[in-house]
């Protein structure tokens, strides 16, 4: 009984917490068209961004086989690892993704540099959150980019996991020889997902609704 009361008290704080983060964003959006230089962005778009860890060591997971078959897979035990950095937007399926060894908040600075170059008149709002390396203290931030927190703890208000998801779902259950075969593989995965694909994976009501009304009307 004390647990459960908990665990209901702990969920009651999580929801009061999102709804507050939807409830502000409305007028962040607005403030954000309404003080936008026309004379500098063409337009606005929202993104998702996140990380996500990849491995030569093999991701185990659920697999289809024959009744009463128990499926065998290949297994190795390394560590070498490497990084997707991604962006995706539920609006247009825009993606801006980097593959690289680490998380830091050099390369978060440099990431966002970079990704501002894609698309450079467009005023790019980008959901991440509340990670170390996500720090803003130290960093410069470009102009046509504006970061939203989501609370801490709650990353189901990131539909960048979905994307996440998506990829481990084709991950699972592989081996590779080394880095670069991971590499390859992961570059491959990255490109073949369209922007259609993209827009039904991070597609989310709450953002979409709001984004729509206030931005797009």
């Amino acid at each position: 009984m004390v647990v459960l009361k908990f665990l209901e008290k702990v969920m009651s704080k999580k929801t009061k917490k999102q709804q507050l983060t939807f409830l502000k964003l409305p007028s962040t959006l607005s403030e954000i068209r309404n003080n936008l230089n026309k004379d500098e962005f063409d337009s606005i778009n929202l993104f998702f961004q996140d990380e996500s860890r990849y491995g030569l060591k093999t991701f185990i997971g659920y697999c289809l086989a024959a009744v009463g078959i128990r499926p065998i897979v290949n297994y190795q035990h390394k560590f070498t690892n490497t990084y997707l950095w991604g962006s995706y937007s539920p609006i247009n399926g825009d993606s801006f993704v980097w593959e690289i060894n680490g998380v830091d908040s050099n390369i978060f600075e440099a990431y966002l540099n970079e990704f501002s170059k894609q698309n450079p008149r467009e005023y790019k709002i980008v959901v991440i959150d509340n990670a170390g390396f996500h720090a803003t203290k130290n960093i410069e931030i470009p102009e046509n980019i504006y970061l939203l927190r989501i609370p801490p703890y709650t990353p189901e208000l990131n539909p960048c996991e979905q994307v996440w998801q998506y990829i481990k779902q084709r991950f699972k259950n592989q081996t590779f020889e080394n880095i670069d075969q991971l590499k390859k593989w992961l570059h491959n995965m990255v490109t073949d997902m369209d922007k259609d694909l993209i827009k039904s994976i991070v597609s989310n009501h709450r953002y979409l609704e709001i984004f729509e009304k206030i931005i797009l009307s």
